[in-house]
C-alpha cells in the first residue's frame, strides 16, 4: 500500500530521475498507441524550472523513483486567470515496468490532499482532447470535464486542444508530507 511517506518533495539532484522517468513515460505512451507526451520534450530545465517554481513530488518504491508529478498554484495557460481555489495537477509519470498497482491513482490522491491542506476547494487538470484514454482515467478518479481549452500554446508554438477536468476536496485536518517553500517566499504547507 501506497502512502503519504513514500513521497517527498523532489530537488535539483533528481532532475535526472524525472526526465528519465518523464521520457520513460513517453516512450510507454507511444508503444501504447497514446499521442500525448514526446521522448525528449521535458529537459533537465524545464524540472529545474518547475522545483524552483513550485512542487514537483516523487513517489519512491523499493528504494527508486517510480513516479512524480507537478502541483502548480495556477495555469493561466489552460485555465486563464482564475481565483485562488483550486491546484492543478500535471505530468503524472510513472515507471510502468517498476510502480506498485495504483500509483497513479495515489499520486492523484496525494496532490489532492496537497491541495485541500493549502485550503482550496478544487484539482483541476487537463489532458489532450484527443485521447479518451486518459479522460476515462481521470473521470474514474472523480473529475469531471467542466471546459475545453481548443487552443492550448505547447512550447513550440504549435497549438492543441485540451479537456479541462476538476474534482471538488475536502479539507483535511492535517496537512500531509511537508513541502518546500513556495515561491514568494510562502511557507511550506
Amino acid at each position: 500500500m501506497i502512502t503519504d511517506s513514500d513521497f517527498r518533495p523532489a530537488t535539483g539532484a533528481d532532475v535526472d530521475t524525472l526526465v528519465a522517468l518523464y521520457n520513460g513515460a513517453a516512450h510507454w505512451m507511444l508503444r501504447n498507441g497514446i499521442d500525448q507526451w514526446k521522448p525528449g520534450d521535458k529537459d533537465a530545465g524545464h524540472f529545474e524550472r518547475r522545483i524552483a517554481e513550485g512542487e514537483v513530488w516523487l513517489l519512491e518504491a523499493g528504494g527508486r523513483a517510480v513516479g512524480a508529478y507537478e502541483l502548480w498554484w495556477d495555469d493561466i495557460p489552460a485555465w486563464g486567470v482564475q481565483p485562488p481555489v483550486a491546484g492543478y495537477v500535471h505530468r503524472l509519470m510513472t515507471a510502468h515496468a517498476y510502480a506498485p498497482t495504483g500509483a497513479g491513482r495515489a499520486m492523484l490522491a496525494h496532490g489532492e490532499r496537497r491541495i485541500a491542506a493549502d485550503g482550496r476547494q478544487l484539482a483541476r487538470l487537463d489532458c489532450l482532447s484527443s485521447n479518451p484514454r486518459l479522460r476515462a482515467y481521470y473521470e474514474a478518479a472523480g473529475y469531471r470535464v467542466v471546459g475545453e481549452e481548443p487552443a492550448k500554446e505547447a512550447a513550440d508554438g504549435s497549438r492543441y486542444g485540451v479537456l479541462l477536468l476538476e474534482k471538488p476536496l475536502d479539507r483535511p485536518a492535517l496537512a500531509p508530507t511537508a513541502a518546500p517553500a513556495r515561491p514568494g517566499g510562502q511557507p511550506p504547507l
